[in-house]
């Protein structure tokens, strides 16, 4: 599958995530969540918890949250 990223509409710290993807010219999945934590089922099975953003790695196995963690692993990783 690749990435994907699980983000809400209107999220600044989502937002930081995509153009970090967009200038690394990452090919990723977006999944929207809804705006209540309590409707984000799907970001908890994945993650273990309900905030945004939350990248999903598979080539490495890897699932994180915090846009700054996830901006850092991405151009640790993929950058050049």
């Amino acid at each position: 599958m690749g990435l994907t990223l699980y983000q809400l509409d209107g999220c600044p710290y989502c937002e930081a995530v995509a153009d970090t993807l967009a200038d690394l010219d990452l090919d990723y999945e977006s999944v929207w969540v809804e705006g209540l934590h309590s409707e984000r089922d799907e970001v908890k099975r994945v993650s273990g918890q309900r905030q945004v953003p939350v990248l999903v790695d598979d080539e490495y196995g890897v699932t994180m949250a915090e846009s700054e963690n996830v901006i850092e692993y991405l151009e640790r990783t993929y950058g050049s």
